[in-house]
């Protein structure tokens, strides 16, 4: 059994944001690997469905050796870990949603519609996204842009530190937004919508467990009926909302290694 554990960020947040989760992970026996910023490689560009991230998931997979992984994913990287284990079903142990609601149904359709239209920029995340501030005068002006924003103030310090020092690069005197706003912006507009035919053709083969944040407005809008379906008995609950391994990094490591070891993984840490 490998001990490799591939991990895949949320929209808009680098892996270097999720460093206290990783160290958790490490201490207990993985080996933490994770693409640092999806979207922004162009030999994989962002389209419909994602199908050039999940390829950019696939071949970092793939460059680290022939033996399966376990895929874990936040949001974005969630859903990214599921297609990317529909398409390679052979190359995973298992997966871990962390709040990544599978879009099904009329929902799905929904989306669907939105997208061809051209509406789906007028209800997206990315319409918030398109505006986001990019450029400060140095760090501590981040860390204190953000520290006052009420959604920021309920993280754990360190991911809000951590945050600051691998999300923003430096150029011409100059802090920037490391994750590109245009390039989350594509990301929210291309939201899968084929979730449902595929997981019916494709299902993993793998088990799958899903951590749903009991204050998570996008599991509302989304619904849970599918994302239960997948998970099954390994469906639970963490208190929090969307970004919960945000809030509270610690408990969502030792839920994730609960949820491994469950389906096989290395065993939990002696208390």
């Amino acid at each position: 059994m490998s001990a490799r554990l591939v991990f895949s960020h949320a929209n808009g947040f680098g892996a270097g944001t999720y460093r206290v989760l990783f160290e958790h992970w490490r201490a207990a026996g993985y080996r933490v690997e994770a693409v640092e910023r999806f979207g922004h490689d162009p030999a994989y560009p962002v389209t419909s469905n994602w199908r050039g991230l999940r390829d950019q998931l696939l071949d970092f997979v793939a460059a680290g050796g022939p033996q399966p992984v376990w895929l874990v994913g936040h949001s974005l990287g969630g859903l990214l870990s599921l297609l990317a284990a529909c398409r390679r079903p052979e190359w995973v142990h298992g997966v871990v949603l962390l709040d990544s609601p599978v879009i099904t149904g009329w929902r799905a359709h929904t989306v669907h519609m939105f997208k061809r239209s051209g509406l789906i920029r007028r209800v997206s995340p990315g319409k918030i996204s398109q505006r986001r501030r990019h450029e400060w005068p140095d760090r501590q002006a981040v860390l204190a842009h953000f520290a006052s924003k009420p959604m920021f103030a309920r993280w754990d310090p360190r991911v809000l530190q951590d945050y600051v020092d691998t999300g923003f690069d430096e150029a011409d005197g100059q802090i920037r937004l490391g994750f590109r706003r245009e390039v989350e912006t594509r990301i929210y507009n291309t939201l899968p919508h084929h979730l449902g035919p595929l997981l019916r053709r494709h299902p993993p083969r793998s088990p799958v467990a899903f951590i749903a944040g009991t204050q998570s407005s996008e599991i509302r809008q989304a619904g849970l009926g599918a994302s239960r379906q997948l998970a099954a008995e390994r469906f639970v609950w963490l208190e929090g909302t969307h970004l919960y391994p945000m809030e509270r990094p610690d408990d969502t490591a030792r839920l994730v290694l609960s949820q491994l070891a469950s389906m096989g993984g290395l065993p939990l840490p002696a208390a």
